[in-house]
């Protein structure tokens, strides 16, 4: 979408038309990762193949990097794409974690690893260290996810109709399962399950299938779950988002009023998936978006956008909504223009099946949308039942799944589940300054938010997110002193 030929006018007309269908590709930013290849001082001759000699235009680095892919499903010839970076510093020690973006259909290797938390950020032909990059603490597995999304594809392009939440967490599980394989030294090291956005359904579900299997044969040494601005019961986090817009100035008393009363946006969402938007949603939409304006990036509405990319896909979370970028505000059309070198692909040991380009986010992938609807705070339950930490973090500038609807479903569930407060609410600190408020619940049930960040908290806020990140793998409070 953002080839920078396009003026804007142009891009506005493409791109309203887009918008619709684009929501729906979006309405969970992010999704998918790459899956990466590890090993010791030895190749293993699983993953020889897959290791990445030099990424074009990176800096020279002492942790090795793989990439490829697994096949999870034999008959459609559905491959699923990783890209692994190994930690920085002694990787035998360190924990596997997995990272999902959500979308549902949006790229892990593209928003997680090159927008995010990974080693490196492409600036024009080069790619920047990110001194905050999470394989500081951790052997980080970005995986593209499901089938459609980035360079994962299925030969057989019926695997891209009808991919709902089941169909996702079982390629998921099989992936990861012959992922060991290839890697077989972390099979037994201490797991972590990670990501933002719709992965609030995908990654309790993976997990959930994890302690089922692990019922049978313990093959999983899942060790916790962290989820960032989750979308983890639909109706409350999205109607947090009247108030959320209402406190922070982008809507008028009327507006609000209108948004809560005659339509909230729930209510909206719903009607759109069905095809059919009644007229007094249509009105009250309208309004809010005229407010609201599309300058301003609802996953962070206090950060200035990108023009460029102001109507790029990835950015629609929902109709009629254009959306920005983060703090290089054009990041995404960097990665896009990086991703999508002949020589980067071929670094990656990556190809393209069934369409032409890499894309942030899915345009061949139909999701069952409605999955949306089904709530996943339930499963958060019964992993925390079964001695699962988890861990539910918000951005704080963050309008599309806002920090007082997780609030509100965490405090709930905690309640529901018993647990007492361990943690009472209180501030955490980053270096000198406070890096959020957290309250924890029964020293397993842990909701944190990350000051000043947005959607994508390792993006906007890589040094809070990182002490964050931290904290969770060792299982510790958030730092409460300077």
């Amino acid at each position: 979408m953002s080839s920078s030929s396009f003026n804007l006018v142009t891009r506005i007309a493409i791109c309203t038309t887009i918008l619709l269908l684009a929501q729906i590709c979006l309405f969970y930013k992010n999704v998918c990762g790459n899956q990466l290849q590890h090993h010791h001082h030895h190749f293993s001759s699983s993953n020889s193949s897959d290791l990445i000699v030099n990424l074009p235009g990176q800096p020279k680095v002492n942790f090795k990097q793989f990439a490829g892919y697994v096949t999870v499903d034999q008959k459609k010839h559905k491959s699923l794409f990783y890209y692994f970076v190994e930690a920085e510093l002694d990787p035998s020690s360190k924990p596997l974690v997995l990272w999902l973006n959500g979308g549902p259909g949006c790229s892990s290797l593209g928003v997680g690893a090159f927008s995010e938390n990974g080693p490196f950020r492409p600036k024009g032909n080069i790619l920047v260290k990110n001194e905050h990059s999470w394989n500081r603490e951790a052997n980080m597995l970005y995986l593209e996810t499901p089938v459609g999304v980035g360079y994962s594809y299925s030969v057989d392009i019926t695997g891209y109709d009808a991919v709902s939440d089941a169909v996702t967490a079982r390629d998921n599980l099989v992936f990861l399962r012959r992922w060991f394989n290839k890697f077989p030294q972390y099979k037994h090291r201490d797991l972590f399950i990670t990501g933002e956005s719709y992965a609030g359904h995908y990654i309790p579900q993976l997990a959930n299938l994890m302690v089922q299997f692990n019922k049978k044969e313990k093959v999983f040494n899942l060790k916790g779950v962290a989820l960032g601005n989750p979308v983890l019961e639909f109706a409350t986090d999205f109607n947090s988002r009247a108030e959320y817009f209402w406190s922070h100035g982008l809507i008028s008393d009327s507006t609000y009023k209108i948004f809560t009363k005659a339509c909230n946006y729930s209510r909206y969402v719903s009607e759109y998936y069905r095809g059919y938007v009644s007229p007094v949603c249509s009105k009250v939409m309208r309004q809010v978006g005229m407010e609201t304006s599309k300058f301003v990036d609802k996953y962070d509405v206090t950060l200035d956008v990108c023009i460029s990319s102001v109507l790029s896909q990835s950015k629609i979370i929902s109709p009629q909504e254009q959306n920005g970028e983060s703090i290089d505000v054009c990041i995404e059309d960097e990665t896009v223009s990086y991703l999508n070198q002949k020589d980067v692909q071929k670094a990656l040991h990556a190809r393209l099946v069934n369409v032409r380009q890499w894309t942030v986010c899915s345009n061949i992938l139909d999701y069952e949308l409605l999955d949306v609807e089904i709530p996943t705070i339930t499963i958060v339950g019964s992993l925390v039942k079964n001695g699962i930490p988890v861990l539910v973090y918000s951005g704080d500038q963050d309008s599309v799944i806002p920090l007082t609807g997780s609030r509100t479903l965490v405090h709930q569930l905690a309640g529901k589940l018993g647990l007492n407060t361990t943690t009472p609410y209180r501030v955490w600190f980053a270096g000198e300054q406070v890096g959020g408020w957290t309250e924890s619940y029964g020293n397993i049930l842990t909701f944190a938010t990350v000051r000043g960040a947005a959607h994508e908290v390792p993006y906007s806020q890589p040094a809070r997110s990182l002490v964050l990140f931290k904290s969770f793998l060792e299982s510790r409070p958030l730092p409460q002193m300077l």
